[in-house]
């Protein structure tokens, strides 16, 4: 990870002006851009300490947003592609008919029985189903 850092400061000419190190995961080594070796250091030291902290918080932040994005992804639902359709109206539909299958299956008349689904948004779901209609 610490290459990759690099090569990106090295191509907006940065390397010089923004200082990195990395901090490896296991025997809490650190290391410098372009050094082979780690530095020798204590473990105990309240700078490795600080630098260890900010590493594993940066890990937590960064598992934590990639569950939400996955979270986010998988409450996806096809609803969610129709123009004109937000949540309250995809809750109303649901509620009606019980599934997409069912909402998929409905005429033009059935979907506009739902309540808050005017003609035009029913005509929408409609073509969104039945696109060669």
């Amino acid at each position: 990870q610490l290459s990759a850092v690099v090569a990106i400061l090295e191509d907006l000419n940065l390397l010089e002006t923004i200082k990195v190190v990395g901090l490896a995961k296991q025997k809490e080594e650190i290391f410098l851009p372009k050094e082979s070796h780690a530095l020798d250091t204590d473990a105990e030291q309240p700078g490795v300490q600080l630098l260890r902290r900010v590493r594993d918080e940066a890990h937590r932040f960064a598992v934590s947003f990639h569950r939400q994005q996955r979270l986010k992804k998988s409450r996806r639902s096809r609803l969610d592609e129709i123009p004109g359709l937000g949540f309250a109206r995809q809750k109303q539909l649901l509620a009606h008919f019980h599934s997409i299958d069912y909402i998929r299956e409905a005429s033009l008349e059935q979907l506009q029985q739902v309540s808050g689904i005017g003609k035009a948004l029913a005509q929408e779901i409609y073509r969104y189903f039945h696109p060669s209609s």
